[in-house]
């Protein structure tokens, strides 16, 4: 299993269908584009800015349900792609012991997003959908360490930069990118 951390859910404009990304934390940084059905992207899209209902949405009501009852997410997996449909799991820790419940993806990160659990895929699905997202940027370079190591401490310290930029990125991408 890999870990992976979400991105955001963007609108592919063509299908003016919802799509959620999802990247691998380590390795390759592949990319998991997932289409999703509306609510589950407001769903998604809501609990990833903090804002709240004042009434439970479904995914509050299930994470409420899995309090009340005693039962802890513990992550979800992205099992398997089939035909352009993705699988996912909840693996829930009960007064009873450890349960799995097949979930639809969507749902499963909706869940997870709330309730701050860890999110996974199946490395054969990475293998099967996963994209590698590279940029034209020339890489410039140079042997004067005195300037390795100036570029280095001006890396660290314009990480906000560096993820500002990325997410300007990702809000230029469009589901298209990533047809084979």
């Amino acid at each position: 299993m890999t870990p992976m951390e979400l991105i955001g859910v963007r609108l592919d404009v063509a299908g003016n269908i919802p799509v959620l990304f999802l990247r691998e934390r380590e390795g390759l940084r592949r990319l998991l584009p997932i289409y999703i059905g509306t609510p589950e992207a407001s769903s998604i899209q809501w609990a990833s800015e903090g804002k709240e209902s004042p009434r439970p949405l479904t995914h509050d009501l299930v994470v409420n349900l899995l309090g009340a009852l005693g039962a802890i997410l513990e992550r979800v997996v992205i099992t398997e792609v089939n035909e352009g449909t993705f699988f996912a799991e909840l693996h829930l820790q009960s007064r009873t012991g450890s349960v799995i419940v097949s979930s639809r993806p969507s749902d499963a990160i909706a869940i997870a997003v709330r309730s701050g659990c860890a999110i996974y895929c199946q490395s054969e699905v990475l293998d099967v959908a996963g994209k590698i997202v590279t940029t034209d940027e020339p890489v410039e370079e140079s042997s004067d360490p005195d300037d390795l190591e100036a570029s280095l401490q001006g890396d660290m310290a314009s990480t906000d930069d560096l993820v500002d930029e990325f997410r300007d990125f990702i809000e230029s991408i469009n589901p298209e990118d990533f047809q084979p």
